[in-house]
């Protein structure tokens, strides 16, 4: 009986006392809690270990707890073997749906702020991006909801910066982006994250299970940007990145192919191997093989733009304290947020 099955039994336990036994009723876990309970048995120590210094660097908390055991009366140093019986709600758990193999999907109930998909038709040098993301954040759960698409000549790309956003309170870790500016000052970025079913949150264990699926948000930089200074309060650096336009195009073509690629094709997210940096490393080093090494920077992607830096893949000329300061566009970003202008004032 394998570790998933045995972890959506309900069972009674049968613990004796002085006078009797005393039966406890556990319910079966939720779906989320059954999942994380299979998965770490097959971690082992090691990787429960890594898991919880993952969530404290987050700063991430899984769930409430399951149902706690409860018992009544005094309870005797020596038990008996527990007596463990099936729930009929699982006489048949071939037809669970959780027991049934994970397939990714792009057919679910998604959060409003991730439910299309961004899409690029190439046409000789020129790519129109379908869904192009430019909402209006009210607060967290509440947006004026508005697409575009835009039709881009590839020989007007001119600048690709890496943004990176600390998490509150765990600067080690962070969510990192690209974001493309084109002549004329007009920007588009890329966010890859974990897809959210209307009732999910972010767990990094969850993370590692297959529990998310993969996305590419491609969207305005008023959208993508103000979410992140203006609603949730993050810092938010912007770094110039080193680089020609036509290695700018040929990054910003393959990140294209690649929301393609999701779109006919769901990937799962993990945590550690198919999130928001492995995602932007895995592009640089397809257009430059080798150039971003295998470094603890990576998964501690809060330090990722001091990697960078001493890549020399950033445009800078001063020490790394002094560019991360510069960097910082969190007031400009709330001075002019209604500007039309925007992607040109927060980088004065």
């Amino acid at each position: 009986m394998n570790r998933l099955l045995v972890s959506y039994l309900a069972y009674s336990v049968s613990l004796p006392k002085f006078n009797g036994h005393t039966t406890v009723r556990i319910q079966p876990p939720s779906r989320h809690e059954s999942i994380e309970r299979a998965c770490l048995g097959r971690l082992g120590w090691p990787g429960r270990g890594l898991i919880v210094l993952l969530a404290c660097l987050a700063g991430c908390q899984s769930g409430p707890p399951g149902t706690a055991l409860q018992t009544t009366g005094s309870q005797t140093a020596v038990f008996q073997p527990m007596s463990l019986q099936l729930d009929p709600t699982l006489a048949n758990p071939s037809s669970h749906p959780l027991l049934a193999p994970l397939t990714p999907s792009n057919d679910r109930n998604w959060k409003t702020v991730q439910a299309r998909l961004a899409r690029a038709e190439f046409k000789g040098d020129h790519v129109t991006v379908r869904d192009i993301r430019n909402f209006r954040h009210l607060a967290d759960d509440q947006h004026e909801i508005d697409y575009y698409d835009k039709k881009f000549d590839l020989d007007a790309i001119r600048s690709v910066d890496f943004v990176v956003v600390p998490f509150a309170g765990a600067p080690n870790m962070a969510h990192t982006m690209l974001s493309f500016g084109f002549e004329g000052g007009e920007h588009v970025v890329l966010s890859v994250e974990a897809r959210y079913e209307q009732d999910e949150t972010y767990n990094p264990v969850l993370g590692l299970m297959n529990q998310y699926e993969l996305i590419y948000v491609l969207g305005d930089e008023r959208d993508l940007i103000q979410l992140r200074t203006n609603v949730w309060l993050n810092d938010v650096y912007i770094y110039p990145a080193k680089a020609t336009p036509p290695q700018v195009r040929e990054l910003f073509v393959d990140v294209l192919r690649r929301a393609n690629q999701l779109a006919e094709r769901p990937e799962f997210y993990n945590t550690l191997t198919n999130n928001c940096t492995t995602n932007i490393v895995d592009h640089i080093n397809r257009l430059v093989p080798n150039r971003v090494p295998l470094d603890q920077r990576i998964l501690l992607n809060g330090q990722s733009d001091r990697l960078a830096y001493e890549l020399g893949l950033l445009d800078a000329d001063r020490s790394f304290e002094e560019t991360k300061a510069a960097a910082r566009i969190n007031y400009l970003a709330y001075l002019y947020r209604d500007s039309a202008d925007f992607s040109t004032l927060i980088r004065r």
